[in-house]
């Protein structure tokens, strides 16, 4: 009984615990303000790297291209007809 409580106990504090930024963002700027600190986490919100500057300034965390940005796509060429 007493080590089933300390699986669970586990299990609930992994839960608990922030988990990494590793995953992708759901903003889709092409300019990432990368914030280090206890949870390091990507706010993808900026046109571009000056814009993301001030929001870098002062803190620590560095401006950085979003690797996961999806350009919109070009739309699509109408064929006219003769």
């Amino acid at each position: 009984m007493r080590v089933q409580s300390m699986i669970l106990l586990a299990g609930l504090a992994s839960l608990a615990l922030p988990s990494a930024a590793s995953a992708q963002p759901t903003d889709n700027y092409p300019v990432c303000l990368r914030v280090y600190g206890p949870v390091r986490y990507d706010e993808c919100r900026y046109v571009s790297i000056e814009q993301c500057r001030p929001s870098a300034s002062g803190i620590a965390g560095q401006c950085v291209t979003n690797p996961w940005y999806q350009p919109p796509s070009a739309p699509a060429r109408r064929h006219r007809g003769r």
